[in-house]
């Protein structure tokens, strides 16, 4: 008698997929971050990101949404902070805790980034694909979306 492996085991072809899937993500990415350079990290820029879409918020609930432990989001706030992306005013109801918002230039980096990236990418569609090819990809966006989510 044979015993199976616990968890979730991957169907035929479904391992391939998630390794090329990742690949292709990966340099997708990077291609991105290249057109958008400015001296800001992956996680700052994250949580430059999450602080446009979300508004203000503690370094508790970036850690939570980031997933990181609150320790990496201080060094991140502060580095930002530094740069003047950022500012900690004390929260309203809790005189223990800080808010984090984006400035101005904070806000401006955003949305030169998100340009920046939404034209390489873009770029990157209308000059490798076909109309057909655009057509699939547009399908698959909404199912890319859905691995995405947590």
């Amino acid at each position: 008698m044979t015993s199976r492996p616990s968890g979730p085991q991957p169907r035929d072809g479904i391992h391939d997929i998630a390794e090329e899937l990742q690949l292709a993500v990966g340099m997708l990415v990077r291609q991105v971050r290249a057109s958008a350079a400015g001296g800001v990290s992956l996680s700052q820029m994250s949580v430059l990101k999450r602080l446009d879409r979300g508004g203000s918020a503690t370094a508790a609930d970036l850690a939570r949404a980031e997933k990181i432990r609150p320790q990496s989001v201080i060094a991140t706030v502060n580095s930002l902070r530094a740069e003047g992306y950022v500012t900690r005013t004390p929260h309203p109801t809790d005189g223990r805790q800080l808010l984090v918002s984006l400035t101005d230039r904070g806000r401006a980096l955003v949305r030169e980034r998100r340009e920046a990236g939404h034209g390489r990418i873009t770029e990157l569609i209308a000059g490798r694909l076909t109309a057909e090819e655009q057509r699939l990809l547009a399908e698959a966006v909404p199912l890319l979306r859905r691995l995405a989510e947590d």
